[in-house]
């Protein structure tokens, strides 16, 4: 029907009969069942290893054992400022009997290679981090030394006797060339950077992150930046599902917003899966006229749709899928309610790029009001958590899941069981 024109009492009534014979959910399951089918039908082994630049690998995982290509330090090297010499010829020094020693002709600063080798009797001026000269086994610091000019050549009293190997860095004492420098599955932070880099190491191999599809249905959608028409919405899912992927490990891939049409939602769904290795989709899982999405879902492959509709509030109209191996979620078009049950959709991300489990975060709130729920669906309440005398209190949020500021402004959420009609006043949850 064009927009311009204004329906026929028949084309209304029309829509309402197509209205009332809209499909139901498939069958309503447990969150838990929900995750059960899901689950089994996914891959969750980390993606192959792709090789990227150091300055790209942070926060990246190992995706092979690294091996040391260079002994670090590459050389003996000094750790302080003083004078490499040999130790034996400070046996027996002390403050009231120095041993002297002649100073040879360099000074060993970093990054020069030393010339002169050090011979019993004589010692060389070098600086911290600079090489260890041949002949010399120590270095003695240059608090503990005098000067002396009064003779024919400059030389040192020493006075503290030193140890062999004292104040001393051995070629490969921090990293040993040939060893195992970063295992598989190790996740990149700073640390690890600068271990990479003291090899010489430009790159590295790491898991690939997988590639996500996002893409948002609704004919009321309208991309941010562009004039916003009456009754329509911006589309903030779209950004939110593509940051929420990042967040998780995954490479968000926008495919932007579609209208309900089955032709093109078909459209960008295929090219979604051509491309990317899940897709996620927000919209068109609910049991209005214009949800077209899980009808578009059921042509696309098997196994197919494997939940459609959970016991959860809010989020019942979550539909799950498989399309060959690429797992494609589509989930409700409310942004809290997206939000939600994005949670089935990150532990899977995370996995495949290699990332450790999440752990959630719980504290012991007391929530001083009544709050009804309905039998039959587990019940999410956004809180703000406010300090007290007996610990914190959780106050409920008054926003729906169609808030966009309701998750964003929250302190955490608590669950209430399927099975409770309500949770009493002053009961005792943990917040998450």
């Amino acid at each position: 029907m064009n927009r311009d024109t204004k329906p026929t009492r028949a084309a209304i009534v029309d829509a309402i009969r197509r209205a009332a014979r809209q499909e139901q959910f498939l069958e309503v399951v447990s969150a838990a069942e929900a995750r059960r089918r899901f689950e089994a039908r996914l891959d969750r082994a980390p993606l192959a290893g792709e090789l990227v630049p150091l300055a790209a690998a942070l926060s990246r995982v190992i995706a092979a054992d690294v091996i040391a290509p260079i002994d670090t330090p590459p050389f003996d090297r000094a750790n302080v400022d003083g004078f490499a010499l040999r130790a034996a010829d400070t046996l027996g020094a002390g403050p009231g009997t120095p041993k002297r020693l002649a100073l040879n002709r360099e000074v060993i600063a970093c990054g020069v290679a030393p010339a002169v080798e050090v011979a019993a009797g004589t010692a060389t001026a070098i600086a911290t981090g600079g090489v260890i000269p041949r002949g010399a086994d120590a270095v003695v610091m240059i608090e503990h030394t005098e000067l002396i000019e009064d003779g024919a050549a400059p030389a040192i009293d020493v006075q503290r006797a030193v140890t062999g190997g004292q104040f001393i860095s051995y070629a490969g004492s921090d990293i040993a060339r040939g060893e195992t420098l970063l295992r598989r599955g190790i996740q990149i932070g700073s640390r690890e950077i600068g271990m990479l880099a003291a090899c010489g190491l430009t790159s590295v191999d790491v898991v690939r992150r997988p590639r996500v599809a996002v893409l948002s249905t609704g004919d009321e959608l309208v991309q941010p930046g562009q004039p916003l028409r009456p009754g329509g919405v911006y589309d903030s899912n779209g950004a939110t599902i593509a940051a929420a992927v990042t967040e998780a490990g995954g490479e968000a891939v926008p495919f932007g917003a579609v209208a309900d049409d089955q032709s093109a939602l078909e459209r960008a769904m295929r090219a979604a899966l051509a491309s990317c290795d899940m897709v996620v989709l927000s919209g068109g899982t609910s049991k209005g006229a214009g949800d077209l999405s899980h009808q578009v879902v059921s042509r696309l492959g098997s196994p197919g749709i494997l939940v459609h509709g959970v016991a959860l509030k809010p989020g019942k109209p979550l539909c799950l899928a498989v399309i060959g191996k690429a797992p494609l979620t589509v989930l409700p078009g409310f942004p809290t309610s997206a939000i939600f049950t994005f949670a089935f959709v990150a532990p899977l991300i995370r996995a495949r790029a290699g990332l450790p489990v999440e752990a959630a975060h719980r504290v012991a709130a007391r929530v001083p009001v009544r709050i009804p729920s309905e039998l039959g669906r587990e019940e999410f309440v956004l809180v703000s958590l406010v300090g007290a005398d007996d610990g914190l209190i959780a106050f409920p949020s008054g926003k729906g899941s169609g808030a966009v500021t309701a998750f964003s402004q929250a302190d955490g959420f608590f669950a209430i069981d399927a099975l409770a009609s309500a949770l009493d006043a002053d009961s005792r949850v943990e917040s998450r």
